[in-house]
């Protein structure tokens, strides 16, 4: 059954007459004729009583009506979220946000999105990086915004970079680091340290500092970064964030130097899967924002 052939029953239940009801169809009488019949053949029996002046429905004509009215609406309804889906007048974005990123950027591409592309509607969830990249993969996520501290291509995702930020160590106003433009790693030894949950360089960085002989105590272990910064703050230890993270107002972020800890975030979808408009409205906004004051390509040109 074709929806073309529910369109022209519909037509003729409406009309009683085959010549009406192909002009309002627009096609020719034997082609709605023919549509008909193989509806028929499919039913098993007749829907119409063709009379000389009198066209009228049959019993089981009848019995079809209805649910071949609902046939066709559904389709019609179909189609027309379908339409607005592809032209973005009503097109939902799931999106993943790594909870290290500092929202006021976010934000402002949610908001751009908003602006140009109303019709796209953004369900945002955050996690941390390995979690958005296991939804990503299973397409519970369109697209996700992430860092991983890896030199190693990962082959089932594509990533376009958003921006690069440095590492540093955040300490309360009376550390005694505080008034240091910079901090060596070995710098850190034997410092009390609030563990971020989240935080993609956990496990990572735990290796490097091993190498120089490093150690920190962990003191505290915390899901949230404004948790964090309070906590270190009131001197309870110092974190390790994020440079646009570490705003507090009695928090000094010292970049971490010998060596440096880098992070590049980028914008993530699956390779090879077929993305959605909206997932294509989203890479161009993202593509023309400025990060932390820069365009993209200047920061991948800095990266390079």
């Amino acid at each position: 059954m074709e929806i073309s052939q529910v369109r022209y029953f519909l037509a003729v239940a409406r009309e009683l007459n085959f010549t009406r009801a192909a002009e309002e169809c627009n096609v020719t009488q034997p082609a709605l004729s023919r549509a008909i019949k193989l509806l028929e053949d499919e039913f098993g029996g007749a829907l119409f009583h063709r009379e000389r002046r009198h066209t009228h429905l049959t019993e089981l004509g009848r019995m079809v009506e209805t649910y071949l009215q609902g046939v066709f609406e559904n389709s019609r309804q179909a189609k027309q979220i379908a339409d607005e889906y592809v032209h973005l007048k009503k097109t939902p974005l799931r999106v993943g946000i790594m909870s290290t990123i500092a929202p006021d950027e976010v934000i402002e591409l949610i908001s751009s999105v908003r602006a140009r592309h109303p019709g796209v509607e953004l369900h945002l969830c955050d996690a941390d990086a390995p979690n958005l990249r296991r939804r990503l993969l299973a397409g519970d996520l369109e697209v996700a915004i992430y860092a991983l501290p890896s030199n190693i291509r990962d082959e089932e995702v594509h990533s376009l970079p958003l921006f690069r930020e440095q590492m540093v160590m955040a300490v309360h106003l009376g550390h005694r680091l505080a008034n240091q433009r910079c901090v060596r790693v070995k710098e850190m030894s034997s410092e009390s340290y609030i563990h971020g949950n989240n935080c993609e360089f956990a496990g990572y960085a735990d290796a490097i500092l091993a190498e120089q002989g490093v150690t920190v105590n962990p003191v505290y272990w915390s899901d949230r970064d404004d948790w964090t910064l309070s906590m270190i703050a009131t001197g309870l230890g110092f974190g390790f964030m994020p440079q646009h993270t570490a705003k507090h107002p009695g928090v000094v972020a010292l970049p971490i130097t010998d060596p440096e800890f880098w992070r590049e975030v980028n914008l993530v979808t699956v390779r090879g899967r077929r993305h959605s408009p909206a997932v294509g409205a989203l890479v161009r906004e993202a593509t023309q924002k400025k990060w932390f004051g820069e365009r993209l390509g200047a920061l991948s040109a800095a990266a390079e």
